[in-house]
C-alpha cells in the first residue's frame, strides 16, 4: 500500500466525519440552525431564502459524506482512487458554497474557519488526481 492510498483513506475518513456530522446536525436541529442562520443572513440576497439555502447545503454535506464513505470503501476494497478523487472535488465545492455564505454574511472569522477545512480538500484533489 503506497502513501497515496493511505493519504486517500485518511482524508476520506476526515470528510466522512466532517460532512456526515455537519449534515446530520442540520437535520436533527433544523429549527436551531434556522434560528441562528436567519439573522446571520439578514440584509443579504439570501435573507428570504435561508430555509432553501440550508436545505441545499445540508444535501451537499450529506451527499459529499456519502461519496466520501464510498471513496473510503473503494480504496480499501479495490485500491481505486476514483471515488476518493470525486469526493475531494465535491468537498471542495461544498466548502466553496459554505465560504461564499460566510463571506456574503460578512462573517470573516467564520470564513477563515472554512478555509482551514478547505485546505485538506484542495490537497486531496491535487494528490489524488
Amino acid at each position: 500500500m503506497d502513501s497515496t492510498m493511505i493519504f486517500g483513506m485518511l482524508i476520506m475518513g476526515y470528510f466522512v466525519v466532517v460532512f456526515v456530522q455537519s449534515g446530520l446536525d442540520k437535520i436533527l436541529d433544523w429549527k436551531g440552525n434556522l434560528l441562528w442562520l436567519t439573522p446571520h443572513f439578514k440584509d443579504t440576497i439570501f435573507e428570504k431564502q435561508v430555509p432553501t439555502a440550508l436545505g441545499i447545503i445540508t444535501f451537499l454535506e450529506l451527499f459529499t459524506g456519502l461519496i466520501s464513505l464510498i471513496g473510503l470503501l473503494d480504496l480499501i476494497v479495490f485500491s481505486s482512487i476514483i471515488f476518493a478523487f470525486l469526493a475531494s472535488v465535491l468537498a471542495s465545492i461544498t466548502f466553496l458554497f459554505l465560504l461564499f455564505g460566510q463571506r456574503l454574511a460578512k462573517d470573516y472569522e467564520g470564513a477563515k474557519t472554512i478555509v482551514i477545512y478547505m485546505i485538506p480538500a484542495l490537497l486531496a484533489v491535487y494528490f489524488l488526481n
